[in-house]
């Protein structure tokens, strides 16, 4: 694990999507990060250490789910299935779709392995199978506000991890979406799904795949806005914790009452032209019991006070 010692920052954005604003001042403890989201080949030594079974390999049940088509109660989990022709951006069930059989061992569905790509993040894994694997392997799952610090790099107001250009000098600094999304991906970075942990470079502190690859779990609960900056700087928020699970549920759906927790980093599906979110200040809301082909997550550990 790599250590940040910690510090004051300033965290979100008012450039982009407002659930990243208001930009505010916060301070982190210091602590131990992953250098790496876990990989399949970590996430396998737990399952063969503890036998977990994760959540999309479980049947849902129907008293959870009391809406559900009874078809649509088996095991899967959302894998990107891109279309071959422009779509409405704004409707999402385009290019994802809910595939009996996906799990973190079948990432795309029956047929598919992970024999080969056991230094690619596992994906698949529902918020209470990062925690399961957090708890095991005695470390947590970062605060937003950690996470972010350490995606920074010690660069506070860059656009992007490394700088403030997308493709310094024509490299790409990590693996996410060249083309018309979702139907036309160029692979200029050299990946179509996920890649290896340490195919891109390392940020400034060290850390690989901060931005893109996949996103990655944090424990906060999810809001759609930052709190605005303290009125002193004595005030400033030493880590904070986030909103209530019963502040994270979707407005949009009233009759869902699964909360959501912040996701960050962005993924290989991110795009100029959709979901600008290769960015440290980016966020985006997951419901707990949700997993899917471009999700994963990386631990921290905190020393006792």
């Amino acid at each position: 694990m790599v250590w940040l010692g910690g510090g004051t920052f300033r965290m979100g954005s008012d450039r982009h999507y407002p659930e990243e604003a208001p930009s505010h001042h916060v301070a982190v403890g210091g602590f131990w990060i992953d250098p790496t989201p876990v990989t399949n080949r970590q996430f396998r030594e737990f399952v063969r250490a503890t036998g977990y079974v994760t959540i999309a390999e479980r049947t849902p049940e129907l008293k959870a789910y009391p809406n559900a088509l009874p078809h649509m109660l088996r095991a899967g989990s959302l894998v990107f299935n891109p279309p071959d022709h422009p779509v409405d951006l704004r409707d999402w069930s385009q290019w994802w779709t809910y595939l009996f059989g996906a799990n973190w061992r079948r990432p795309y569905g029956q047929g598919s392995s992970i024999r080969e790509s056991g230094d690619h993040p596992v994906v698949h894994v529902a918020y209470a199978d990062a925690e399961a694997y957090a708890a095991w392997a005695g470390k947590a799952l970062p605060t937003e506000a950690e996470w972010e610090y350490a995606a920074r790099g010690g660069l506070e107001d860059a656009e992007f991890a490394w700088g403030d250009e997308l493709v310094p000098g024509g490299q790409h600094m990590a693996n996410t979406w060249q083309g018309a999304f979702p139907f036309q991906n160029k692979r200029e970075d050299g990946f179509e799904r996920t890649s290896p942990v340490t195919a891109f470079p390392p940020n400034g502190y060290g850390l690989h795949d901060m931005i893109g690859n996949v996103w990655e779990w944090t424990a906060d609960w999810y809001v759609p806005q930052h709190q605005a900056d303290a009125a002193k700087a004595c005030c400033i928020p030493r880590n904070p914790r986030g909103a209530r699970a019963d502040q994270s549920y979707d407005p949009r759906q009233p009759e869902n009452r699964i909360p959501r927790k912040v996701l960050k980093g962005g993924s290989h599906l991110c795009a100029p032209s959709y979901c600008k979110r290769y960015r440290p200040a980016a966020r985006h809301p997951e419901p707990v019991d949700t997993s899917a082909s471009h999700v994963g997550f990386r631990c921290v550990f905190r020393p006792s006070a």
